[in-house]
């Protein structure tokens, strides 16, 4: 053996002698109990980075563990076409080239953007591979590849078909930088130091209540706001029904500043007396809260803000402005005119774009959504019932929140990369406004029928027209991800894969995509297959500096996995990754704790060093009945370590699996056990192959390539030790 472990020289090896022989591919044996893991698919636009790595070194822990247990596992590994980032992304490139989408065309925009990121597939495959990835490359997927899209096109008609997919006008969230709709969980919200202005509304004097004609008192009603501009779309003033401040007033009529239009006062009880004043402008067209509260009080939606960030010509004289210079302009007003009556500092949460970071503008818009109360039901019960069992288990009373105040999902995109929706209109009458105006769309004649299909129609069936129009919109992302655990298996058709390894054992992921991602899949999954998606759902945290600081490239604290593995290798970062490593919580990582990983992998060389390379001529080749002490203490040590390995494996601890082998290895075996066993290797020298012999299938699952260089260069059946079976 080499004085000194050569990572460099192993690592290559022994990932090709695997994936040639076959063992990441699993039989389907009807015999074995089959182990499933798909993997989260990384989005095909950009290289791993340090939180891929912690989910590859978790679930293929998991993969080669089963493995060696005797389960057919399998470990489905893809990439997502990341809608939305994706076409950031991009354009961004062509931003560099002086162009935009615009300039190339859908089609050709889409054939580039397809191109690219099967060049960042590719890169990220040969990535995973170095990470040690034990995946099944000949199942690998892809989002967009022809069979999935045809199995979330057959999706949408279910629930179109069924009454859960339907267009109408509802409040959505719009981000003006990617020109989209967002869903909600879409959104970061971000504590913003802000400003509370206090505006008097002038009170109409008299004003026919209950038959009467009432005079008031009061000349004014103030109202407290953080977002002034929005004033020109009010319909009404809120105030509790239970605010005795304001009880003389409800049903009384006010003026909206500056552009004199008359609404009603009204009364809710959304309205937080605390908040302000007690009274709240109503924006329906902007706002949320404002858009239910004018649903149940047959408000109207004025839309002042339009999906240009600029002021409708409902605003009057400050139509066309970007709405923060109509903010500037309209407080200046206030001022002039007498209607502002203070203001103070403000802490409130603002939503962003979780792809670009702009501010997202609550807006009315015609999209096509998925009643998610019906399907939500049955996943919530699937939880409850023990279906799904959630780690960590504080995530269920979240899950239960979540679930049960879920809001219909907006799943309609307005980009050009990803799955077009199946649907098709007689005619541009079917389309919207702003889908014309975003893909330039010529006016054509039809009779505007909506026709949702898995593939094309030929005419339409009420008026027999050819020329059908299709949806310009894409599908939400995680619409089609969210059917990743069985399309990959070949869903809709029952496929032999989909029948052995469906439900899959495990979906391993970020508690980060929880809501995005987890919960989507479990709804879908069940509502598609009539099973849940997977049994276990093992959620890890963000990995951190080692300050504990969230890792970006502008604080320059980024550890790069392939970077870190090419000097340290892939062993160490895979081992500095799960330790200390608890489900749920986020673990800080830094160069010390790898090289300390590193420095492992050294003393385990060593220890094979002096095993194998420094054993005596002649020696007993069995474990003789007549052992010392310190023999029967490190025989039953290793019984104990591996019982314990086992007991944390099945249960998703990792990082005590991992500690525990640490210990073993370094302490127990190397420093106390070898230290005496040195000075009587003829007897011992049976004990110390067997003892690393079962402490290299120990360690296997965590550190790959160190344990099968070593374990060749021991006694042993088999070819390889990633098929070995798990001691016992």
């Amino acid at each position: 053996m080499d004085k000194v472990y050569q990572h460099q020289e192993t690592e290559g090896k022994w990932s090709s002698f695997w994936e040639k022989q076959g063992y990441f591919t699993p039989e389907i044996n009807p015999k074995k109990k089959p182990f499933t893991i798909i993997m989260p698919p990384p989005n095909a636009n950009g290289e791993l980075h340090v939180g891929h790595a912690l989910f590859v070194t978790l679930q293929d822990i998991l993969t080669r563990y089963h493995r060696m247990k005797g389960n057919s596992a399998l470990w489905l590994p893809g990439a997502d076409h990341a809608g939305i980032q994706t076409q950031v992304v991009y354009e961004r490139i062509l931003e560099k080239q002086g162009k935009t989408r615009y300039d190339l065309g859908r089609n050709e925009f889409y054939a580039q953007v397809y191109d690219f990121t099967l060049k960042n597939k590719e890169v990220m495959e040969d990535q995973l591979r170095r990470l040690g990835a034990s995946c099944d490359w000949s199942r690998e997927k892809f989002t967009l590849d022809p069979a999935i899209s045809k199995a979330v096109y057959l999706t949408f008609k279910k629930l179109y078909d069924d009454g859960l997919a339907y267009r109408g006008e509802r409040m959505i969230n719009w981000c003006p930088r990617c020109t989209t709709a967002l869903s909600d969980a879409e959104i970061v919200h971000q504590e913003k130091e802000a400003t509370l202005w206090f505006i008097r509304y002038p009170l109409i004097q008299e004003t026919e209540k209950a038959g009467q004609c009432v005079p008031l008192k009061e000349k004014f009603i103030v109202v407290a706001t953080t977002r002034p501009e929005t004033m020109l779309g009010d319909t009404a003033v809120a105030v509790n029904p239970d605010d005795k401040r304001y009880k003389n007033l409800i049903g009384c009529k006010a003026y909206v500043p500056l552009i004199s239009r008359e609404i009603p006062i009204i009364a809710d009880n959304s309205v937080d007396k605390k908040f302000g004043t007690g009274a709240v402008k109503v924006t329906p067209a902007h706002d949320p809260t404002d858009f239910e509260i004018s649903e149940r009080h047959n408000l109207p939606k004025i839309q002042i803000i339009g999906f240009d960030s600029k002021v409708t010509a409902e605003g009057k004289r400050y139509a066309g402005l970007k709405f923060n210079e109509a903010r500037r302009q309209i407080l200046e007003d206030l001022k002039k005119e007498g209607f502002l009556e203070k203001e103070k500092p403000y802490l409130h949460s603002v939503g962003r774009c979780e792809r670009c970071n702009d501010v997202v503008e609550p807006l009315i818009s015609l999209q096509w959504f998925i009643k998610m109360k019906p399907l939500a039901t049955l996943a919530i019960r699937a939880v409850k019932e023990g279906k799904i069992k959630l780690l960590p288990r504080r995530f269920e009373k979240v899950y239960y929140q979540w679930m049960e105040n879920l809001r219909d999902w907006c799943v309609s995109r307005q980009i050009w990369w990803g799955h077009q929706l199946p649907v098709w209109y007689c005619g541009t009458k079917g389309l919207s406004d702003l889908q014309r105006r975003l893909n330039d769309i010529a006016e054509t004649p039809g009779c505007g029928e909506v026709i949702v299909a898995a593939e094309k129609p030929s005419e339409c069936p009420k008026c027999q027209n050819a020329k059908l129009i299709q949806d310009p919109d894409t599908f939400d992302t995680w619409f089609s991800s969210g059917q990743w655990p069985f399309t990959t298996l070949g869903w809709p058709k029952q496929t032999s894969d989909f029948q052995y390894f469906y439900p899959t054992s495990v979906m391993e992921t970020g508690y980060d995509i929880f809501f995005l991602w987890v919960t989507r899949m479990i709804v879908l999954g069940l509502y598609c297959t009539g099973q849940v998606p997977f049994q276990t759902v093992y959620l890890h945290g963000i990995v951190r500096d080692a300050k504990g600081q969230k890792m970006s490239k502008s604080k320059g604290n980024v550890i790069n996995p392939l970077t870190v593995a090419d000097q340290y290798g892939a062993d160490a970062v895979r081992m500095a990754l799960v330790f200390n490593t608890t489900p749920g919580n986020d673990q800080n990582l830094g160069e010390d704790k790898i090289r300390g990983m590193r420095n492992f992998t050294n003393k385990i060389w060593n220890i094979a060093r002096f095993v194998i390379d420094f054993k005596p001529d002649s020696y007993e080749t069995g474990i003789t009945k007549t052992l010392q002490a310190e023999d029967k203490v490190i025989l039953e040590e290793l019984k104990k370590t591996q019982e314990k390995v086992t007991k944390s494996l099945e249960n998703f601890r990792f990082s005590e699996a991992a500690q525990t082998l640490y210990q073993f290895i370094w302490h127990q075996f190397a420093d106390i056990y070898i230290e005496k066993a040195k000075s009587r290797r003829a007897e011992t020298q049976a004990i110390l192959e067997h003892v690393l012999k079962v402490s290299m299938e120990l360690l296997h699952p965590f550190m790959p390539y160190v344990t099968e260089e070593i374990w060749q260069k021991l006694p042993h059946q088999g070819k390889s030790i990633m098929v070995a079976p798990w001691p016992k």
